[in-house]
Protein backbone atom coordinates (compact mmCIF):
# COMPACT_ATOMS: atom_id res chain seq x y z
CA UNK A 1 0.00 0.00 0.00
CA UNK A 2 1.11 3.37 -0.55
CA UNK A 3 1.65 5.91 2.19
CA UNK A 4 3.08 9.57 3.29
CA UNK A 5 5.75 9.42 5.67
CA UNK A 6 8.31 12.23 7.23
CA UNK A 7 11.41 11.24 8.78
CA UNK A 8 12.54 14.73 10.66
CA UNK A 9 10.99 17.81 11.30
CA UNK A 10 10.56 20.43 8.44
CA UNK A 11 9.19 22.13 5.51
CA UNK A 12 6.12 20.00 3.41
CA UNK A 13 8.93 19.00 1.17
CA UNK A 14 9.95 16.29 4.14
CA UNK A 15 7.02 14.21 3.23
CA UNK A 16 7.67 11.51 0.94
CA UNK A 17 5.62 8.41 -0.91
CA UNK A 18 6.56 4.82 0.28
CA UNK A 19 5.45 1.74 -0.09
CA UNK A 20 4.45 -0.31 2.89
CA UNK A 21 2.95 -3.82 3.73
CA UNK A 22 -0.46 -4.04 4.74
CA UNK A 23 -0.43 -4.51 9.06
CA UNK A 24 -3.63 -6.53 10.72
CA UNK A 25 -5.34 -5.28 13.60
CA UNK A 26 -4.09 -5.79 17.11
CA UNK A 27 -6.52 -6.38 20.44
CA UNK A 28 -8.40 -3.43 20.98
CA UNK A 29 -7.27 -1.72 16.89
CA UNK A 30 -9.42 -1.48 13.81
CA UNK A 31 -7.68 -1.25 10.08
CA UNK A 32 -9.32 1.44 8.00
CA UNK A 33 -9.35 1.53 4.22
CA UNK A 34 -8.67 4.95 3.96
CA UNK A 35 -11.02 7.09 1.22
CA UNK A 36 -10.51 10.91 2.18
CA UNK A 37 -8.40 12.02 4.52
CA UNK A 38 -8.70 15.37 6.25
CA UNK A 39 -5.59 18.02 6.61
CA UNK A 40 -5.53 20.09 9.90
CA UNK A 41 -3.40 23.50 10.83
CA UNK A 42 -2.59 20.25 14.15
CA UNK A 43 -0.92 18.17 10.88
CA UNK A 44 1.90 20.81 9.72
CA UNK A 45 2.47 22.20 13.24
CA UNK A 46 3.59 18.39 13.93
CA UNK A 47 5.36 18.05 10.75
CA UNK A 48 6.99 21.23 11.12
CA UNK A 49 8.20 20.91 14.62
CA UNK A 50 9.85 23.74 16.64
CA UNK A 51 12.95 23.46 14.32
CA UNK A 52 13.56 21.83 11.34
CA UNK A 53 15.69 18.97 11.14
CA UNK A 54 14.39 17.73 14.95
CA UNK A 55 14.46 14.53 15.96
CA UNK A 56 11.34 12.37 15.80
CA UNK A 57 9.69 10.14 18.74
CA UNK A 58 9.52 7.68 15.68
CA UNK A 59 11.92 6.63 13.10
CA UNK A 60 9.20 8.02 10.36
CA UNK A 61 5.74 9.32 11.24
CA UNK A 62 2.18 8.88 9.17
CA UNK A 63 0.69 12.45 9.48
CA UNK A 64 -2.75 12.57 9.46
CA UNK A 65 -4.80 13.06 12.57
CA UNK A 66 -8.88 12.97 10.55
CA UNK A 67 -9.67 10.92 7.57
CA UNK A 68 -13.20 8.64 6.72
CA UNK A 69 -12.66 5.25 5.37
CA UNK A 70 -14.40 1.56 5.59
CA UNK A 71 -13.08 -0.80 8.43
CA UNK A 72 -11.59 -3.74 6.74
CA UNK A 73 -10.28 -5.80 9.91
CA UNK A 74 -10.87 -5.55 13.65
CA UNK A 75 -8.77 -7.19 16.18
CA UNK A 76 -10.42 -8.68 19.26
CA UNK A 77 -12.34 -6.40 21.93
CA UNK A 78 -13.72 -4.46 19.28
CA UNK A 79 -17.29 -4.14 19.55
CA UNK A 80 -18.43 -0.78 18.47
CA UNK A 81 -17.57 -1.17 14.76
CA UNK A 82 -17.33 -4.52 12.09
CA UNK A 83 -15.86 -5.30 8.92
CA UNK A 84 -17.49 -3.05 6.35
CA UNK A 85 -18.88 -0.05 8.38
CA UNK A 86 -18.67 3.52 7.14
CA UNK A 87 -16.35 5.52 9.37
CA UNK A 88 -14.59 8.57 10.56
CA UNK A 89 -11.07 8.78 12.36
CA UNK A 90 -10.32 11.27 14.77
CA UNK A 91 -6.43 11.97 16.27
CA UNK A 92 -5.66 9.06 14.04
CA UNK A 93 -1.68 10.33 14.39
CA UNK A 94 -1.86 11.15 18.13
CA UNK A 95 1.33 9.44 19.29
CA UNK A 96 1.74 6.46 17.00
CA UNK A 97 4.31 5.94 13.83
CA UNK A 98 2.12 4.61 11.77
CA UNK A 99 -1.75 5.15 12.27
CA UNK A 100 -1.79 8.58 10.67
CA UNK A 101 -4.55 8.95 8.21
CA UNK A 102 -2.63 9.73 4.77
CA UNK A 103 -2.27 6.18 3.71
CA UNK A 104 -4.35 3.50 2.21
CA UNK A 105 -5.08 0.94 5.14
CA UNK A 106 -4.50 2.32 8.33
CA UNK A 107 -4.60 0.59 11.93
CA UNK A 108 -5.51 2.36 14.98
CA UNK A 109 -6.98 2.07 18.20
CA UNK A 110 -10.89 1.22 17.85
CA UNK A 111 -11.50 4.08 20.61
CA UNK A 112 -10.73 6.81 17.65
CA UNK A 113 -13.18 5.32 15.41
CA UNK A 114 -16.58 6.77 15.11
CA UNK A 115 -19.45 4.71 12.65
CA UNK A 116 -20.48 7.47 9.85
CA UNK A 117 -24.07 8.16 9.73
CA UNK A 118 -25.58 6.38 6.40
CA UNK A 119 -26.56 9.85 5.18
CA UNK A 120 -23.13 11.59 5.55
CA UNK A 121 -20.03 11.36 2.92
CA UNK A 122 -16.81 10.60 3.28
CA UNK A 123 -15.92 14.03 2.89
CA UNK A 124 -18.07 15.07 5.81
CA UNK A 125 -16.34 12.21 7.62
CA UNK A 126 -12.80 13.59 7.29
CA UNK A 127 -13.80 17.08 7.85
CA UNK A 128 -15.34 16.18 11.49
CA UNK A 129 -12.49 15.13 13.99
CA UNK A 130 -10.60 18.13 15.03
CA UNK A 131 -12.31 20.91 13.85
CA UNK A 132 -15.64 19.42 14.78
CA UNK A 133 -14.50 18.22 18.48
CA UNK A 134 -12.80 21.09 19.19
CA UNK A 135 -15.72 23.25 18.20
CA UNK A 136 -17.71 21.01 20.86
CA UNK A 137 -16.10 20.69 23.43
CA UNK A 138 -15.75 24.73 23.46
CA UNK A 139 -19.88 25.09 23.20
CA UNK A 140 -20.26 22.48 26.76
CA UNK A 141 -17.62 24.05 28.85
CA UNK A 142 -19.41 26.64 30.15
CA UNK A 143 -20.39 26.86 34.16
CA UNK A 144 -24.20 28.01 33.39
CA UNK A 145 -24.65 26.12 29.90
CA UNK A 146 -24.91 22.52 28.84
CA UNK A 147 -22.72 19.74 29.11
CA UNK A 148 -23.66 17.76 26.03
CA UNK A 149 -25.66 19.58 23.04
CA UNK A 150 -29.15 18.81 21.63
CA UNK A 151 -31.23 20.92 19.34
CA UNK A 152 -32.29 22.89 22.33
CA UNK A 153 -29.47 22.69 24.58
CA UNK A 154 -28.48 26.41 23.98
CA UNK A 155 -31.62 27.72 23.67
CA UNK A 156 -31.98 31.62 25.33
CA UNK A 157 -28.22 31.59 24.60
CA UNK A 158 -26.05 33.98 22.74
CA UNK A 159 -22.53 32.64 21.80
CA UNK A 160 -19.72 34.60 20.30
CA UNK A 161 -17.46 33.09 18.08
CA UNK A 162 -14.31 34.36 16.94
CA UNK A 163 -13.34 33.44 13.14
CA UNK A 164 -16.25 32.10 11.83
CA UNK A 165 -14.82 31.15 8.38
CA UNK A 166 -12.06 28.79 9.59
CA UNK A 167 -12.78 25.16 10.07
CA UNK A 168 -13.36 25.14 14.07
CA UNK A 169 -15.32 28.26 13.74
CA UNK A 170 -17.24 27.11 10.94
CA UNK A 171 -18.26 23.51 13.04
CA UNK A 172 -19.00 25.80 15.96
CA UNK A 173 -21.79 28.10 14.07
CA UNK A 174 -23.48 25.15 12.75
CA UNK A 175 -23.34 23.34 16.36
CA UNK A 176 -23.96 26.27 18.11
CA UNK A 177 -27.14 27.00 15.70
CA UNK A 178 -28.13 23.47 15.84
CA UNK A 179 -28.38 23.47 19.54
CA UNK A 180 -30.52 26.59 19.45
CA UNK A 181 -28.01 29.75 20.35
CA UNK A 182 -28.40 33.08 18.95
CA UNK A 183 -25.32 32.87 17.04
CA UNK A 184 -23.16 35.80 17.00
CA UNK A 185 -19.53 35.85 14.73
CA UNK A 186 -16.71 38.14 13.43
CA UNK A 187 -14.85 37.73 10.44
CA UNK A 188 -12.40 40.03 9.05
CA UNK A 189 -14.25 40.97 5.60
CA UNK A 190 -16.79 40.82 3.26
CA UNK A 191 -16.05 37.26 1.54
CA UNK A 192 -15.49 35.55 5.01
CA UNK A 193 -18.65 37.15 6.05
CA UNK A 194 -20.49 35.33 3.21
CA UNK A 195 -18.98 31.98 4.42
CA UNK A 196 -20.05 32.41 7.64
CA UNK A 197 -23.85 33.42 6.44
CA UNK A 198 -24.21 30.55 4.95
CA UNK A 199 -22.65 28.45 7.75
CA UNK A 200 -25.61 29.86 9.93
CA UNK A 201 -24.24 32.54 12.19
CA UNK A 202 -27.50 35.08 12.78
CA UNK A 203 -25.30 37.60 12.78
CA UNK A 204 -21.75 38.50 11.50
CA UNK A 205 -19.90 41.35 11.90
CA UNK A 206 -16.49 42.90 11.31
CA UNK A 207 -13.87 42.50 14.03
CA UNK A 208 -11.86 46.01 12.84
CA UNK A 209 -15.17 48.14 13.02
CA UNK A 210 -14.58 51.03 15.88
CA UNK A 211 -17.81 49.94 17.46
CA UNK A 212 -17.72 46.62 17.24
CA UNK A 213 -18.53 46.45 21.16
CA UNK A 214 -21.60 48.30 20.85
CA UNK A 215 -22.71 45.99 17.95
CA UNK A 216 -22.27 43.01 20.06
CA UNK A 217 -24.34 44.58 23.21
CA UNK A 218 -26.91 45.71 20.82
CA UNK A 219 -27.67 41.86 19.87
CA UNK A 220 -26.81 40.72 23.59
CA UNK A 221 -27.48 43.94 26.16
CA UNK A 222 -26.27 41.33 28.71
CA UNK A 223 -24.01 40.40 27.13
CA UNK A 224 -23.37 37.06 25.46
CA UNK A 225 -22.93 33.84 27.32
CA UNK A 226 -20.27 32.08 25.78
CA UNK A 227 -17.32 32.84 23.75
CA UNK A 228 -15.47 30.27 21.46
CA UNK A 229 -12.22 32.34 20.82
CA UNK A 230 -8.96 31.86 18.22
CA UNK A 231 -7.13 34.66 18.95
CA UNK A 232 -7.09 34.94 23.02
CA UNK A 233 -4.19 37.63 22.76
CA UNK A 234 -5.66 39.88 20.14
CA UNK A 235 -9.45 39.83 21.76
CA UNK A 236 -8.59 39.78 25.26
CA UNK A 237 -10.57 43.34 25.82
CA UNK A 238 -13.11 42.77 23.80
CA UNK A 239 -14.36 39.54 25.17
CA UNK A 240 -14.22 40.85 28.43
CA UNK A 241 -16.30 44.26 26.92
CA UNK A 242 -18.95 41.67 25.84
CA UNK A 243 -19.05 39.01 28.76
CA UNK A 244 -21.75 38.59 30.67
CA UNK A 245 -21.74 38.04 34.65
CA UNK A 246 -20.61 34.29 34.83
CA UNK A 247 -19.65 33.60 31.01
CA UNK A 248 -16.95 31.70 29.82
CA UNK A 249 -14.45 31.90 27.37
CA UNK A 250 -13.28 28.93 25.44
CA UNK A 251 -9.75 29.42 24.04
CA UNK A 252 -8.82 26.55 21.76
CA UNK A 253 -5.77 28.48 19.01
CA UNK A 254 -3.19 30.97 20.17
CA UNK A 255 -3.47 32.98 16.57
CA UNK A 256 -2.11 36.58 17.38
CA UNK A 257 0.30 35.74 20.02
CA UNK A 258 1.30 33.36 22.57
CA UNK A 259 0.95 35.53 25.97
CA UNK A 260 -2.58 37.41 27.34
CA UNK A 261 -2.45 40.33 29.54
CA UNK A 262 -5.99 40.11 31.32
CA UNK A 263 -7.10 43.02 34.02
CA UNK A 264 -7.69 40.83 36.88
CA UNK A 265 -10.22 42.93 38.83
CA UNK A 266 -12.54 43.36 36.37
CA UNK A 267 -12.42 39.43 35.73
CA UNK A 268 -13.55 38.79 39.06
CA UNK A 269 -16.24 41.16 39.09
CA UNK A 270 -18.01 39.14 36.31
CA UNK A 271 -16.83 35.76 37.78
CA UNK A 272 -15.79 34.64 34.09
CA UNK A 273 -14.29 31.49 33.19
CA UNK A 274 -11.47 30.94 30.93
CA UNK A 275 -11.60 27.19 29.66
CA UNK A 276 -8.43 26.34 27.09
CA UNK A 277 -9.05 23.72 25.02
CA UNK A 278 -7.21 21.00 24.15
CA UNK A 279 -8.02 17.48 22.25
CA UNK A 280 -4.85 15.31 22.79
CA UNK A 281 -5.45 15.79 26.55
CA UNK A 282 -8.64 16.28 27.08
CA UNK A 283 -9.42 12.82 27.55
CA UNK A 284 -11.07 9.88 25.34
CA UNK A 285 -13.92 9.70 27.20
CA UNK A 286 -15.15 13.73 26.23
CA UNK A 287 -13.39 12.54 22.70
CA UNK A 288 -15.95 9.79 22.98
CA UNK A 289 -19.07 11.46 24.04
CA UNK A 290 -18.08 14.70 21.37
CA UNK A 291 -18.23 11.64 18.74
CA UNK A 292 -21.53 10.55 19.54
CA UNK A 293 -23.29 13.90 19.35
CA UNK A 294 -21.34 14.62 16.52
CA UNK A 295 -22.79 11.95 14.82
CA UNK A 296 -26.50 12.85 15.91
CA UNK A 297 -26.00 16.74 14.28
CA UNK A 298 -24.32 14.86 11.14
CA UNK A 299 -27.34 12.79 11.34
CA UNK A 300 -30.05 15.58 11.09
CA UNK A 301 -27.94 17.97 8.40
CA UNK A 302 -26.64 19.95 10.49
CA UNK A 303 -22.67 19.54 9.55
CA UNK A 304 -23.06 20.83 5.87
CA UNK A 305 -19.37 21.05 4.22
CA UNK A 306 -18.95 22.91 0.79
CA UNK A 307 -19.09 26.60 0.04
CA UNK A 308 -22.32 26.52 -0.16
CA UNK A 309 -22.61 25.92 3.68
CA UNK A 310 -19.72 28.28 4.12
CA UNK A 311 -16.64 25.67 3.91
CA UNK A 312 -15.05 25.46 0.89
CA UNK A 313 -13.27 22.40 -0.03
CA UNK A 314 -9.38 21.96 -1.80
CA UNK A 315 -8.97 18.63 -3.18
CA UNK A 316 -5.41 16.97 -3.46
CA UNK A 317 -4.40 13.20 -4.19
CA UNK A 318 -2.22 11.56 -2.13
CA UNK A 319 0.84 12.02 -3.89
CA UNK A 320 -0.05 15.78 -3.87
CA UNK A 321 0.03 15.52 0.36
CA UNK A 322 3.18 17.93 0.45
CA UNK A 323 0.98 20.30 -1.66
CA UNK A 324 -2.56 19.84 0.52
CA UNK A 325 -0.18 20.92 3.77
CA UNK A 326 1.72 23.52 2.28
CA UNK A 327 -2.28 25.46 1.50
CA UNK A 328 -3.21 24.75 4.94
CA UNK A 329 -0.31 26.07 6.05
CA UNK A 330 -0.44 28.69 3.89
CA UNK A 331 -3.25 29.60 5.92
CA UNK A 332 -6.23 29.14 3.34
CA UNK A 333 -9.89 29.55 3.91
CA UNK A 334 -11.97 25.94 3.66
CA UNK A 335 -11.54 22.31 4.39
CA UNK A 336 -8.33 20.85 2.05
CA UNK A 337 -9.28 17.02 1.59
CA UNK A 338 -6.68 14.39 0.05
CA UNK A 339 -8.42 11.32 -2.09
CA UNK A 340 -7.02 8.36 -0.94
CA UNK A 341 -8.89 5.59 -2.07
CA UNK A 342 -11.77 5.34 -4.50
CA UNK A 343 -14.80 5.15 -2.18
Amino acid sequence: MKAIVYRETGAPSVLQVVERPVLEPGPGEVRVRVVVSGVNPTDWKSRRGAASGQALPFDEVVPGQDGAGIVEAIGSDVQHVSVGDRVWLALAAYQRSNSGSSQEQAVLPAERVFALPASASFDQGASMGVPAITAYRALTVAEDGPDELHPTALSGKAVLIAGGAGAVGHAAIQLARWAGATVITTVSGPAKAALATVAGAHHVLTYTDADIVEQIRTIAPEGVDQIVEVAPAQNAELDLAVIRNRGSISVYANNGGDHVTLDVRRHFALNVRYQFVLLYTVGIDAIRAAGDTINIALADGALGIGEETGLPLHRFSLEQTADAHALVESGAVGKVLIDVTAP
